[in-house]
């Protein structure tokens, strides 16, 4: 497939211009002219520099890579239909779509940018932190930033153990049942071929707890009402969590909450204030 430049740089345009502050989480302003978003605003969601991404609207540079496009799509919180068209404008196949993918709906986005003050993030249906709101990056640590199989929650608990530090160890026998119960679930029905069954194998050759609790062929366990934090700065937290899934790509969005005017509540307060900190 070739590049079309045109088209490119004509549906980079208009997509921009459609988009408003307040849809990605900026405040407005009183003195913004543009109709839309600024070209800098832009790049900045796109993790790229002014200059690359207004040489594209102008028809010049060189042809984005795949990971560019990706994110560029959700940079202007494309839907599947419209991230598809962007990749064949920039002479790209289409990633695929469905649970392998890791494009965020723009519904799912719309809501976590307005989460700014409550700790929440966005996975997939293997534990694999997509996005987090700041307050997010506060309670957990940054969970974006592993590759490869770490990515994945249910992975790193069997494998990493630091994993564990955050959660109290009274929780953890549950957490052990419902990764693995989660994993044989999600590896059966994805099939053999799937990163899930992939996920599994290493696991059986690398956790002996994991093992034993596969054998038991234990599905169906669900996650506990009221999750159990022990966060290095303020200590024991008990967060509600509540679940929003998108069906098209097996993500979740996931928000942690605290009763107001609970202790836990007023250390996630505390937790605003003291900013992102580096957890696990």
């Amino acid at each position: 497939m070739e590049i079309d430049r045109t088209g490119l740089a004509a549906f980079l345009r208009r997509r921009r211009e459609l988009l408003q502050p307040e849809d990605v989480g900026l405040p407005r302003g009183q003195r913004r002219r543009t109709s839309g978003l600024r070209r800098e605003e832009v790049a900045a969601l796109c993790h790229m520099s002014t200059d690359y991404y207004a040489r594209l609207e102008r028809e010049r540079g060189p042809q984005p890579s795949e990971q560019m496009v990706a994110s560029i799509a959700q940079g202007l919180r494309l839907s599947l239909t419209e991230r598809d068209h962007l990749f064949r404008l920039a002479g790209h196949h289409p990633p695929v779509r469905g649970a392998a993918g890791e494009h965020i709906g723009p519904g799912l986005l719309r809501i976590l940018d307005r989460l700014a003050d409550t700790p929440a993030e966005i996975v997939t249906e293997l534990g694999e932190t997509l996005r987090q709101t700041p307050l997010g990056v506060a309670l957990t640590g940054d969970t974006t930033r592993f590759t490869g199989p770490e990515r994945s929650i249910g992975f790193r608990w069997f494998t990493l153990p630091a994993t564990r530090a955050l959660y109290a160890p009274e929780d953890h026998a549950h957490l052990s049942r419902m990764f693995t119960s989660g994993l044989r679930q999600i590896a059966t029905l994805r099939g053999p071929g799937s990163r899930a069954a992939h996920y599994a194998d290493l696991l059986l050759k690398r956790s002996e707890e994991f093992r034993s609790l596969w054998d038991t062929h234990e599905v169906g366990v669900r996650p506990a009402q009221v999750k159990h934090f022990l966060h290095p700065e303020v200590g024991p937290l008990e967060l509600n969590c509540q679940t929003l899934l998108d069906p098209d790509q097996s993500h979740h969005l996931l928000v942690y909450t605290a009763t107001p005017g609970s202790e836990s509540h007023d250390k996630l307060r505390l937790l605003s204030v003291i900013g992102t900190r580096t957890v696990g």
